[in-house]
């Protein structure tokens, strides 16, 4: 099975686009085709009204439904593709990871962006709520929906900045250390940019805004991007190589450090910039 994997997706030194590594190819090319299930599971609730129609079980249940297969899909799938133990596999680390970067994004991340930017939720019937008890002013809450959805968006962030980290890590360029730390700034800008660009608009004008859009436009996604410097560069490392593979311990230990970095960076912001 490992033989014929490796003899199906060998790729050579220069210009790769997914891992060497088949555990983790595989993975990564499945994150890419579910992308757009879950952007279209988003965009037909928007569309729907959904948001503003279903209880709180509704709406947790949307939620879990959209994320969920990010994990369970290739649990089911992996004796297909390789013969990693589960334990040990590539969908289980991405998982885990993906899952203490959210759950940091979500519980400390969010009252950044609510008290330096003026980010608000407005989900009246998203009444299960989970954040920080101290960090923030504690005027707003993060419904735990937002939770579910963060994973399958940094899932898809992530995956794709592998990619593109990779096609330029591969493509024999000079000065590459110099250009990957530019590189990661940019695509972390680039994904932190679509997001804001795709949540503030009207559709979701009701449940989803900016108490001050000129600060927001001037520096929310630079301010969001630091996620990604942080995370990005050590996300790609996951298991990149066969040989060079993360215990559980060392993903979840990843994934606190990076949250970390995030955390320094928004408080040194908030220091230049200053809450509203």
């Amino acid at each position: 099975m490992t033989t014929q994997v490796l003899d199906n997706q060998a790729v050579g030194n220069t210009g790769r686009w997914f891992s060497s590594n088949p555990d983790k190819a595989w993975v990564e090319k499945f994150f890419l085709l579910y992308s757009p299930v879950w952007m279209a599971s988003m965009a037909v609730m928007m569309f729907t009204g959904w948001a503003e129609s279903f209880g709180d079980a509704g709406l947790l249940a949307h939620a879990a439904l959209t994320a969920l297969p990010v994990l369970l899909i290739p649990m089911v799938l992996a004796a297909r593709y390789t013969d990693v133990p589960w334990q040990d596999s590539y969908w289980l680390k991405a998982n885990l990871y993906l899952f203490v970067f959210g759950f940091f994004g979500n519980y400390f991340g969010s009252e950044y962006f609510f008290d330096l930017l003026g980010m608000v939720y407005h989900y009246p019937n998203a009444t299960t709520t989970l954040d920080a008890a101290l960090v923030g002013s504690g005027e707003q809450t993060v419904p735990l929906i937002m939770y579910f959805y963060t994973h399958v968006y940094f899932m898809t962030y992530h995956a794709t900045a592998n990619i593109a980290l990779r096609r330029l890590k591969s493509s024999g360029l000079p000065g590459m250390v110099a250009l990957f730390p530019i590189f990661v700034f940019v695509v972390g800008y680039i994904w932190a940019w679509l997001e804001t660009k795709a949540m503030a608009n009207p559709m979701m004008a009701d449940s989803f805004y900016y108490r001050d859009m000129a600060r927001m436009l001037a520096y929310g996604s630079a301010i969001y991007a630091t996620y990604f410097i942080a995370s990005f560069p050590i996300y790609y490392y996951l298991d990149e190589t066969r040989d060079k593979r993360w215990n559980l311990l060392v993903v979840i230990a990843a994934a606190l450090s990076a949250s970390m970095l995030t955390f320094y960076l928004l408080d040194f912001i908030t220091h230049w910039l200053g809450t509203l």
